[in-house]
């Protein structure tokens, strides 16, 4: 069974998870609460995620410096939370922070939210929504598409449409752009490019380097030999849409053209990473390398 890659709005069959959420602010004195961050405890598998400002965020907010202490409090609050957690679960650590509210970190009420594309990403739109609302294109933010989107933006005439993008101009919303891309945060200190794009591949066919499910980036326009990278495909006979588009390991067998005694592609092949997944022989004309993987950014 092929890696397949689903749209952005919808999630994988019984994926869909419940969880609880709660809004983390600072209080100093003389200024009014600031939202700092998230926090959501995965239900299922009792695991919290936390994303919050850095304390140079913060810093810039309110236009004063912090002190020493505040400093050290902020830059390693995450890993405390996240630490306790695999510790005593992230229920319990929601209830010490509601039992010991301090002057400077605060909590807000829980409420339940559904993950359909995954805690971590739930976890990005909801400080997205409530903490920080600002889109660094291509620094803090990648553009998700619907794989039939991608594979008309980044196929052959990728810069053609890019240089329409361009034109277009680069008004939008909060979550999305002109031409259905919404725009997804990036795992930090994750380096990306103008040339790269987000999309969930589903399948279990490239795991371990691709787990079910995982949010990957690619990068269209590959250029150079294809031989032995990671490539989505599209796959032109391929009807179903679901089945459309793979991930695979690509190489190809190579014979002398007769026309100039130039080289031609006999065959290509698409190999799955998971020894329990066969691979295929694919004909160059039954198929179209929209891009290559880079990186899994999360679940």
């Amino acid at each position: 069974m092929p890696a397949n890659v689903i749209p952005f709005g919808n999630a994988r069959s019984g994926a869909t998870s419940i969880a609880e959420w709660s809004l983390l602010e600072i209080a100093l004195p003389g200024f009014p609460p600031t939202p700092l961050g998230v926090m959501l405890a995965d239900k299922s598998a009792d695991r919290l995620f936390v994303r919050l400002r850095s304390w140079t965020d913060v810093e810039a907010l309110i236009g004063c410096d912090l002190d020493e202490q505040e400093r050290d409090v902020l830059e390693f609050l995450g890993q405390d939370l996240e630490a306790k957690a695999g510790e005593g679960g992230a229920a319990a650590v929601f209830e010490s922070l509601e039992d010991t509210l301090s002057s400077f970190l605060r909590i807000g009420g829980r409420a339940e939210v559904a993950c359909g594309l995954g805690p971590r990403r739930e976890t990005d739109r909801l400080f997205d929504l409530h903490v920080d609302g600002r889109i660094g294109r291509f620094k803090t933010h990648l553009p998700f598409y619907e794989l039939q989107a991608a594979a008309t933006k980044f196929g052959e005439s990728f810069a053609n449409a890019a240089r329409a993008e361009s034109s277009a101009g680069t008004s939008s919303n909060a979550l999305g752009e002109p031409g259905g891309a919404e725009w997804i945060r990036i795992p930090d200190g994750f380096r990306v490019s103008p040339d790269m794009f987000a999309a969930r591949v589903v399948g279990r066919s490239m795991e371990p380097r691709i787990p079910d499910g995982s949010v990957c980036a690619f990068r269209y326009g590959v250029a150079g030999s294809r031989q032995g990278r990671l490539l989505l495909v599209e796959l032109f006979d391929e009807t179903d849409y679901a089945s459309r588009y793979t991930v695979k390991k690509y190489s190809s067998r190579k014979v002398v053209s007769d026309v100039e005694d130039d080289w031609a592609h006999a065959s290509v092949r698409l190999e799955p990473l998971n020894r329990e997944f066969d691979g295929f022989e694919l004909s160059p004309d039954r198929f179209r390398v929209v891009a290559e993987f880079v990186s899994v950014l999360g679940d």
